[in-house]
């Protein structure tokens, strides 16, 4: 299979992402969505189903939505990989997927003999991979509309699947369903008006034949929603604002942001989802949105059914400094915390800590110990002139920007990536102009001067217990290079945890004690976060990551690789 003669690929190619002031658009590409196939013969005609869903964290052959399972643990029950011989991890191979965009998803994969991979990556790009192989079934290609503008990359992070069909979300706010064995479009929902501003990048979660999915257009004065959607017909079932009237003064609500903009978690024994919600609008001039703005920067839950709210938690009231809630929430069962055991929602924060929430009340049980410095954090932008400019850490990106954290159960610990990277704000007054961004003010990036308190290391990687809050241990990750360590990490039962860095290096901790014991070094950064699952039919444990980085802050070179990992049962 060549992928110079596949339409789907030339057609992804040809679409150009171009940066203009505060942000990106999209120019060229195809007239219409295009479809390629290639071998979807060899892909096995057995549905998924909710059983397949439910059960599929605890199926070592499985990995069959983005957090690995509806709790977004990212954990694989697949064992043959362990402390003891992870320095044997041999790479099966590389594979272009043949576009050199934005490089930040998860693959899923369905069990079978083969199994089937389903993998995408920007702009709005999906294959259908033999994983046994690295050969492409079927690719696809969405066009959308040009000029559709976004904030920060063309980025699409995973797909969802149930039944015969793939889901992915698209570049102008919508939710496209593909035939899983063919490729060939099944339906289109567009869930919000993308010259508004808004747009969408994640991927999307199916839970007993519902999608959900979210908004994204923080930047853009949009009113953010969580979306739920029938995922035979794509027709709305239920859109609920993410904003509540009677928590916002006046008109601020109207563009007061809120988008929730990375998959949402479900809780199947509650019913309901947990989604972080980002932050508020314009980003940094809180003049004009009096009050908390609650629940910007924090986790709101929702009921499956109907949509209604539940409750909403906060980290950082009336934010003016860009401090998202962003990366997925992570659901634990019966953690020992004070002589009880309860249901924690975990959330991993722009605002540089970790907090652990009552899953039944939102109540905080613990704010873990600080992962990144806080050097000016809460100092307030000077509402004087746009010259005027205050260093502080972290940064914009954070803390934890929309790195999915990871659970470990041989541990019990909580993984993050945090940032710890000086920027400068700056405060001007902006009015709200549909389609435009909205941002109240601006960064430097790097900052103009750093800190003297400042350490000098560029992100974290750490362990948290979830119970108590304490850091078990920390790895800083130096900024000679000035990159981020920009994707998030995957858990093993038996105690690994991999993560990848922007210098190019997959690398393989040891979940107890954070010592590193394996690293594969690729040419170009690791922007995404790493999966795995179990072959019987080849006895062997795989590890997949996607290589080529992303656009975003300095996020160094492009390129278009899915590795491959290995190890015999």
């Amino acid at each position: 299979m060549a992928l110079r003669n596949d339409r789907a690929v030339q057609a992804a190619r040809d679409i150009e992402l171009k940066e203009i002031e505060d942000g990106y658009t999209l120019v060229g590409g195809p007239e219409e969505s295009i479809t390629q196939q290639h071998d979807t013969d060899r892909i096995p005609e057995v549905d998924v189903d909710q059983e397949m869903l439910s059960g599929s964290g605890e199926d070592p052959e499985a990995w069959l939505m983005y957090g690995g399972n509806y709790e977004q643990q990212r954990v694989t029950t697949a064992d043959v990989i362990t402390p003891d011989n992870v320095s044997e991890l041999d790479l099966e191979y590389e594979m272009s997927v043949g576009t050199g965009s934005s490089m930040e998803g998860t693959p899923i994969v369905v069990p079978g003999d083969p199994p089937v991979m389903y993998q995408t990556n920007g702009p709005n790009h999906i294959k259908a991979i033999d994983p046994r192989e690295g050969e492409v079934l079927w690719s696809y290609t969405y066009a959308p509309p040009i000029g559709v503008e976004l904030c920060c990359d063309d980025n699409n992070r995973g797909a969802a699947v149930y039944g015969d069909k793939v889901y992915m979300t698209t570049l102008d706010s919508g939710v496209i369903a593909l035939n899983r064995y063919t490729g060939e479009e099944e339906w289109y929902t567009q869930t919000a008006d993308h010259q508004s501003g808004y747009s969408a990048t994640w991927a999307p979660v199916v839970h007993d034949g519902t999608i959900y999915t979210g908004s994204a257009g923080g930047e853009y004065g949009v009113l953010g929603f969580i979306a739920a959607l029938d995922a035979e017909s794509g027709d709305m079932v239920w859109q609920t604002d993410t904003l509540p009237e009677d928590e916002w003064v006046g008109m601020s609500r109207e563009h007061g942001c809120g988008t929730s903009w990375m998959t949402p978690t479900i809780d199947e024994e509650r019913g309901v989802l947990y989604s972080p919600v980002a932050n508020p609008g314009p980003d940094f001039d809180g003049t004009v949105r009096p009050g908390p703005n609650f629940p910007t920067c924090g986790t709101i839950t929702l009921n499956l059914e109907d949509g209604s709210r539940e409750w909403g938690f906060q980290s950082s009231p009336h934010d003016v400094w860009d401090y998202d809630a962003a990366a997925p929430r992570v659901l634990l069962r019966d953690v020992e915390a004070n002589g009880e055991s309860m249901d924690m929602v975990v959330s991993s924060d722009k605002a540089g800590w970790v907090y652990t929430l009552d899953a039944d009340s939102g109540q905080l049980h613990e704010r873990s110990e600080e992962i990144c410095q806080h050097i000016n954090m809460w100092e307030m932008i000077p509402h004087i002139s746009a010259d005027e400019r205050i260093p502080f850490v972290p940064g914009a990106p954070g803390g934890n920007d929309w790195q999915p954290p990871s659970y470990n159960p041989e541990t019990g610990y909580v993984y993050v990536v945090h940032q710890n990277f000086p920027q400068d704000l700056y405060w001007r007054y902006e009015e709200y102009s549909e389609g435009n961004p909205y941002w109240g003010g601006g960064l430097d990036d790097p900052a103009t001067e750093f800190p003297d308190e400042w350490n000098g290391n560029i992100t974290a990687f750490a362990a948290v217990d979830p119970s108590t809050g304490e850091r078990v241990w920390r790895d800083w990750i130096e900024s000679e290079d000035e990159f981020y360590m920009w994707g998030g990490s995957m858990s093993t039962a038996t105690g690994l945890v991999f993560n990848g860095t922007q210098n190019g290096n997959l690398v393989a901790y040891d979940g107890e004690s954070g010592e590193r014991l394996w690293e594969y070094e690729f040419d170009v950064p690791i922007s995404a976060s790493p999966m795995s699952w179990y072959d019987p039919g080849e006895e062997k444990q795989y590890v997949a990551v996607q290589v080529g980085g992303s656009g975003w802050l300095r996020q160094g070179t492009r390129g278009d690789t899915l590795a491959v990992f290995s190890m015999d049962a």
